[in-house]
């Protein structure tokens, strides 16, 4: 089993950064795969980046590609979410996700959502 919350979010210049943490408990957080979605007002909730169980897999959205990078702490139980470049385009809630030995893809059946924290981009 495992239970995620989010945190991080905040409002931010475009071009600026933010550095999203999911923070997980549970005994078993290093098998599962973490994923990080977005849900904007009036939108699906849509894939934003995923990191295997192992970490040695990561899938990225186009909207963001080179521009964030997931990474995980099995360790601290933690999942992180580097976001730079930011784009009023990407204000949102963010969330994350686990999928017990996913390897991260996007059309993994993650679960297990945290509460969620608010990304908010001006220009």
């Amino acid at each position: 089993q495992v239970q995620l919350v989010e945190s991080g979010g905040g409002l931010v210049q475009a071009g600026g950064s933010l550095r999203l943490s999911c923070a997980a408990s549970g005994r078993t957080f290093s098998t599962y795969a973490m994923g990080w979605f977005r849900q904007a007002p009036g939108k699906e909730r849509d894939f934003v980046a995923g990191i295997s169980w192992s970490g040695g897999s990561k899938y990225y959205a186009n909207a963001v590609r080179g521009r964030f990078a997931i990474s995980r702490d099995d360790a601290k139980n933690l999942v992180y979410l580097q976001m730079n470049s930011l784009r009023p385009e990407d204000t949102a809630v963010y969330y994350c996700g686990a999928r017990h030995f996913g390897l991260g893809l996007p059309n993994d059946a993650y679960k297990n959502w945290g509460q969620g924290t608010q990304v908010t981009v001006s220009s």
